[in-house]
């Protein structure tokens, strides 16, 4: 498989293959009990009056192949926003094909065309060939943070304080 590697910005009408790459990620992640985003729900947060996100398509010949979902957040220590890939997505098929890294490069020079100082990731502590392709890049794991998350009735709870 080789091609013209292209990046674009989704539409609306991608909806459908934006959910497709959200629930095949989900299983590579061994995570797909967890998706219950509709694509009503993602169209709003996507496409909506408040967009909360952006996604992009790697495509190759045209065709979608990889994707990456994005949104900025904002370090008060540099008091300039950054970048956050919430998603890197490549169809097993198209990797090795250097379609990440060009996700990835992708976001670096929109970051910096966007006056953002960072740009910042998780990844599961199991999947190594990730980290060792970020490792590549130049990418450094914060390990003197910890990632904390409300959700569900534990958020509701603190909402009713």
């Amino acid at each position: 498989m080789s091609g013209e590697i292209t990046i674009r910005p989704a539409t609306r009408s991608d909806l459908p293959r934006i959910l497709a790459f959200i629930r095949e990620l989900a299983v590579y992640e061994h995570l797909e009990h967890e998706v219950v985003a509709s694509e009503a729900e993602v169209g709003t947060a996507l496409f909506g009056p408040l967009p909360a996100a952006e996604v992009v398509f790697a495509c190759l010949d045209g065709t979608p192949v990889g994707f990456a979902l994005f949104f900025h957040n904002f370090s008060t220590f540099l008091g300039r926003p950054g970048i956050y890939l919430e998603d890197l997505y490549v169809l097993p098929e198209a990797r090795g094909l250097g379609i990440g890294k060009r996700l990835l490069a992708w976001l670096a020079r929109t970051a910096l065309e966007r006056g953002c100082a960072r740009l910042d990731w998780a990844v599961l502590d199991w999947n190594e060939p990730s980290i060792g392709f970020y490792r590549s890049l130049g990418a450094v794991a914060l390990d003197e943070w910890i990632t904390y998350r409300l959700a569900g009735e534990a958020l509701e709870r603190l909402a009713g304080s």
